[in-house]
C-alpha cells in the first residue's frame, strides 16, 4: 500500500495502530557492521520490525555510500513505505533524498545525521553526538584533576558526523585545561582491527610511558587499542586511562578487569522511537520534531560493569 493512500485510510477508517504497521514495508539502509554496536542496532532494528509486523527490506552497505545510494533508489523503486537510512558519512545525500521525496516515501535518519536541508527526512534520531564527547572530556578533565595528561585519540571514519560531534565535543571540554593535550589524533575507522594498528602507532611514536590517556570515538577501537597496549606490556586503564564511546558489552568486561575506565551509552535501539514517530505519522498526521534525542549515560569502573556485561551481551553486540 502507498504512503499516501495508507495515511488517509488511517485516518478516515481508524485502523488500530498494530494492523497499520502490519502493512507496512520498510526499508533499512544500514551503513555494514564495522562496530558491535553496530551490530547490535542492526538486531534491535530487525527486532522492532518484527514485532511490530512490519516487513523490513535490510541492505548493508559495507561500509560504502554508493551501496547505500543504490539501496535507496532500490526501496524507492520497490515503493516502500517508508526508509531508515544510517548514514555512512554526512554529505553527498541531496540527489538520492530528493527523489525519495519526489517518491512522496518518507525517510527517517537512524543514530547519524547528514548535511541536506531538513525538509528531505522526515526526523533524525540521534544520541547528542558533541554531548557525547563533552561527557568523555569532562571525565578526564576530573579524573586528572589538573594533572599533566597528554591524550591520543582514535577518530572514527573520517566525513562522519560521530567522529566529526564526537571529536568537537571532547575538545570543547578540554579547552582551557592546559594540563591536557592531545598528541596524536588519527582515524580507526570505528574498527577494532584498526584501533589495535593505529594504537601500535601511537605507542611507538609517542612511547607508552608518554601517553596519559587514550580517547577512543567508540569502544571497539578502544577494545583493539587495549590489546595493542597488553602486547607493547602497559596495563590498560591503569598506565593508560581509556575513555570511549557505545557501552557495548565488550568495554564493559574490560572495565570490569580493570582495563578501561569509562564509557558513555549509545543505545542500538534507535529504531523504537523511529517507527513510534512513523506511526504516529500515520495514524493522524503528528508530524515529529526533526531531531529526536535518545538517552547518553557515563559508565565508570564505579558501577557494575559484569552485572551489565551480562546484561547486554545477548543484545547482538
Amino acid at each position: 500500500m502507498k504512503f499516501k493512500a495508507m495515511l488517509i485510510a488511517g485516518a478516515m477508517s481508524f485502523v488500530p495502530m498494530t494492523a497499520m504497521a502490519a502493512d507496512l514495508t520498510i526499508g533499512f539502509s544500514q551503513i555494514g557492521s564495522e562496530s558491535g554496536w553496530r551490530a547490535a542496532e542492526t538486531t534491535v532494528t530487525k527486532q522492532e520490525a518484527e514485532k511490530r509486523g512490519i516487513n523490513l527490506k535490510f541492505a548493508d552497505a559495507q561500509q560504502k555510500q554508493e551501496n547505500q545510494i543504490k539501496a535507496i533508489r532500490s526501496f524507492v523503486a520497490q515503493g516502500v513505505d517508508a526508509i531508515l537510512l544510517a548514514p555512512v558519512v554526512a554529505t553527498g545525500w541531496d540527489n538520492v533524498l530528493e527523489e525519495a521525496r519526489d517518491a512522496e516515501i518518507p525517510v527517517i535518519l537512524l543514530d547519524r545525521t547528514v548535511d541536506a536541508p531538513d525538509d528531505l527526512y522526515m526526523t533524525a534520531v540521534t544520541s547528542d553526538l558533541v554531548h557525547e564527547g563533552r561527557v568523555a572530556g569532562q571525565w578526564l578533565v576530573d579524573e586528572t584533576a589538573g594533572a599533566k595528561c597528554d591524550i591520543v585519540e582514535l577518530q572514527g571514519t573520517t566525513g562522519s558526523s560521530p567522529a566529526i560531534d564526537r571529536k568537537t565535543g571532547f575538545e570543547e571540554a578540554i579547552a582551557g585545561h592546559d594540563n591536557l593535550t592531545i598528541v596524536r589524533s588519527q582515524t580507526g575507522d570505528f574498527t577494532r582491527s584498526q584501533g589495535k594498528v593505529v594504537m601500535e602507532s601511537f605507542l611507538k611514536a609517542v612511547g607508552g610511558e608518554n601517553i596519559c590517556a587514550l580517547y577512543a570515538h567508540n569502544d571497539d577501537m578502544a577494545v583493539g587499542a587495549i590489546q595493542a597496549i597488553k602486547e607493547a606490556g602497559l596495563k590498560p586503564g591503569e598506565d593508560i586511562k581509556i575513555v570511549s564511546i557505545d557501552s557495548v558489552p565488550d568495554i564493559h568486561l574490560a572495565m570490569a578487569n580493570g582495563e578501561a575506565n569509562a564509557t558513555i551509552e549509545l543505545t542500538p535501539n534507535m529504531a523504537g522511537p523511529a517507527l513510534d514517530a512513523l506511526e504516529a505519522y500515520l495514524a493522524d498526521g503528528t508530524t515529529p520534531p526533526k531531531w529526536i534525542q535518545t538517552e547518553s549515560k557515563l559508565y565508570t569502573l564505579n558501577d557494575d560493569n559484569m552485572a551489565i556485561y551480562e546484561m547486554k551481551k545477548d543484545l547482538g553486540y
